[in-house]
């Protein structure tokens, strides 16, 4: 038995084969889109598509892509879709799709920051560009492109620390890149980065600090340089070249004129020089891949040219300078040079550290260390003579020195004590004067202060009274102005109480007239002459005239207003 089907208002679903009552059996092959609110059972035959739907609830940032599977007539748009036409349902709004509607994404606006941005292509062209800068909603034939990168750049730009191409809570946590989102790195400080246009076949430099965004058809160049000590190719890989100023330490291995062989370890001052603003120079730092190790061939070999002309004891003796001729240069009056260019990458050497000088041979070896403890123990000996008569002679100045200083000084303690008795006989005479004239100052000054306390004190005494009278004056002043308040202000609200009381009552008059209205008014007014004069009229009498036997009557008048009132009826 099958189960009662029940829609909400925000539920739907498709009935395929749909049961038509009119041929009374399923119609094959056709759906029926059904909305809620609604029940019912599926009739023999049929069946719902994906069962029960909720209704498509879109906000303002979202949309839907719709394909149409056969000719619909859209007729909110005034359209007429064709089979595989694309287009999309914007919010904010609700959405139910008809049965020949396929919805096959739902998209939302992907806000980006300045140095943020996306990858995306037209299904069309197959072009690719890049989006940034902006809150993007991909359009009905774009969509996301995911940019491949070589395994080494990936694992440079996770190393460097400098990356910006996760995207998304997600990518962030685990670490992996989301591809469509705009690959960016950070360039460090006094650095140089290549990136390679495939499309355009050119190439761009970009100096640090700065942010490299690739587009969709650029690669960063990688770096392999030499390294360790001794230098070995490719133990470095890089995106960004520093550019100095910096060292790098090699060990060369020299031969003498007389097969001598050293171990010379050698630390180089480099930099390079350029001009960011010419393009020529920026790039010319790139043309060597691996500049590190050429340099270093470039210089061992100069070393071990130069050094394979001298013998052992003349290089043991000048070896720096003779490393640094070799290196260097000289000049036309024979001084060395000051530093050692590469034209093809504009590297520049500007100074060299002989760390070590070591021969291979150990017979060489233990040779030169006789030689150098032998040569260390006369200087030594040397040394120390030279010490012990320098000390000697120093030690009978001092003695000199010391007995001339105690006799000047005796002198100097007898010139002070004799000026010391003097001023202790100075001070015991001030002493006295001092005392007497003190104590005389000090009764004068309690006096003074006395009188002065006296004085301040009926001051005090005089403005405390003057201020308690004025506040006495202040309060009477302020008490009597408050009552003149009190009484203007009850003045006013009797004159506003009247004033209202007599708006009132001509409102009151006023609608009761407008109430009443002018015609009834002058019918009230009118009325007991007009009853009169009818019942006179009933009775046959043109006048009357009703008294009570106490009141006088004024017969003339009467009489006049009766023959008056007769005459015109005649």
């Amino acid at each position: 038995m099958k189960s009662n089907t029940t829609l909400t208002s925000r539920q739907y679903c498709v009935v395929l084969d749909p049961w038509d009552p009119k041929i009374g059996k399923p119609r094959l092959g056709s759906k029926e889109l059904r909305k809620g609110e609604l029940s019912f059972f599926l009739l023999p035959g049929e069946k719902l598509e994906t069962g029960i739907q909720n209704i498509y609830v879109l906000d303002s940032e979202e949309a839907l892509l719709l394909r149409a599977k056969e000719v619909y007539e859209d007729i909110k748009m005034e359209e007429v879709r064709q089979p595989g036409d694309r287009w999309m349902i914007f919010g904010p709004c609700d959405y139910v799709p008809p049965v020949s509607i396929e919805i096959l994404e739902r998209r939302r606006r992907i806000p980006l920051d300045e140095n943020e941005g996306i990858y995306v292509r037209d299904i069309k062209t197959g072009r690719v560009r890049a989006v940034t800068g902006q809150s993007y909603l991909l359009e009905p034939y774009e969509e996301l492109w995911e940019k491949q990168l070589p395994d080494s750049v990936e694992e440079l730009l996770v190393k460097s620390g400098t990356y910006q191409g996760l995207g998304g809570d997600k990518s962030k946590k685990s670490g992996v890149r989301d591809k469509t989102r705009l690959v960016s790195y950070r360039t460090p400080h006094n650095s140089a980065l290549q990136v390679y246009d495939y499309k355009a076949k050119k190439s761009r430099v970009v100096f640090g600090p700065d942010l490299v965004m690739l587009g969709p058809d650029e690669q960063f160049s990688v770096l392999t340089l030499s390294g360790d000590v001794p230098k070995r190719p490719g133990q470095i890989k890089a995106l960004a070249l520093l550019l100095g100023p910096d060292f790098m330490t090699d060990v060369v291995v020299v031969e003498t004129s007389d097969h001598a062989r050293l171990s010379l370890k050698l630390s180089y001052s480099w930099h390079f020089d350029i001009d960011r603003n010419d393009i020529e120079t920026s790039t010319a730092i790139f043309n060597v891949p691996d500049f590190v190790g050429d340099a270093c061939k470039a210089i061992a070999s100069k070393v071990r040219g130069t050094v394979a002309q001298h013998s052992f004891d003349n290089f043991h003796k000048h070896s720096a300078r003779i490393i640094r001729e070799a290196i260097f240069g000289v000049d036309e009056s024979g001084k060395v040079k000051a530093e050692y260019r590469f034209p093809s990458n504009r590297l520049v050497i500007t100074n060299i550290d002989i760390q070590s000088v070591e021969p291979v041979d150990s017979k060489t070896r233990d040779a030169l260390q006789k030689s150098v403890q032998l040569a260390i123990e006369i200087t030594t000996k040397s040394q120390e003579a030279e010490a012990r008569h320098e000390a000697e002679r120093r030690e009978q100045e001092a003695k000199g020195r010391l007995e001339r200083q105690k006799i000047e000084d005796e002198a100097e303690a007898e010139k002070y004590r004799t000026e010391l008795l003097q001023l202790q006989a100075q001070s015991q005479a001030v002493e006295a004067t001092g005392q007497a004239t003190a104590e005389a100052k000090a009764r004068a000054q309690a006096q003074a202060i006395e009188g002065e306390a006296n004085v301040k004190m009926a001051e005090l005494h005089a403005k405390a009274e003057s201020i308690r009278a004025e506040t006495e004056l202040n309060k009477l002043i302020a008490k009597q102005q408050a009552e003149i308040e009190h009484k203007r202000k009850l003045n006013e609200l009797e004159i506003k109480k009247a004033k209202e009381l007599a708006k009132i009552e001509s409102e009151k008059f006023k609608r009761i007239v407008d109430a009443l209205g002018s015609d009834t008014l002058r019918s009230i007014a009118t009325a007991g002459p007009e009853l009169q004069a009818k019942l006179l009229q009933g009775l046959g009498l043109k006048s009357f005239l009703i008294t009570d036997g106490n009141s006088p009557i004024n017969l003339f008048n009467t009489a006049k207003g009766l023959i008056g009132g007769v005459g015109e009826d005649q």
